[in-house]
């Protein structure tokens, strides 16, 4: 009554080579897709970000530096963006080199009433 099952091929059937013609665009094309996907990864990973060049302009800016005569590290900044860079190093050249008595540094503290300040 029970029958066994048949026999199984020891493996699978082989692949007619015209189905292995077909899957190659396939494969090449995946390879592909997988390449620019690695690449564009490497990309951005190794490109520089736009804080690393205003940090390489901060420590480029130098008395020499105009508005007009930028050094090389801030050529990737836009010119306003240099402007805000150029007039903080230029406000902080000034403080540094102020007398330590004419130096304002508000390091007095607020009760919030007037205490006759205001005459």
């Amino acid at each position: 009554m029970d029958q066994p099952y048949p026999p199984q091929p020891a493996s699978s059937p082989p692949v007619p080579p015209s189905a292995r013609r077909r899957n190659r665009p396939v494969i090449i094309v995946i390879a592909l897709v997988v390449a620019a996907g690695v690449g564009a990864t490497v990309w951005a990973f190794a490109r520089t970000t736009y804080d690393e060049h205003v940090a390489a302009c901060e420590k480029a800016l130098t008395s020499s530096a105009t508005k007009t005569n930028r050094p090389d590290a801030c050529e990737p900044l836009s010119q306003e963006d240099y402007d805000t860079l150029h007039m903080g190093w230029i406000m902080q050249k000034t403080f540094d080199d102020m007398s330590k008595e004419d130096r304002d540094l508000l390091d007095y503290s607020d009760d919030g009433s007037i205490n006759g300040s205001l005459d």
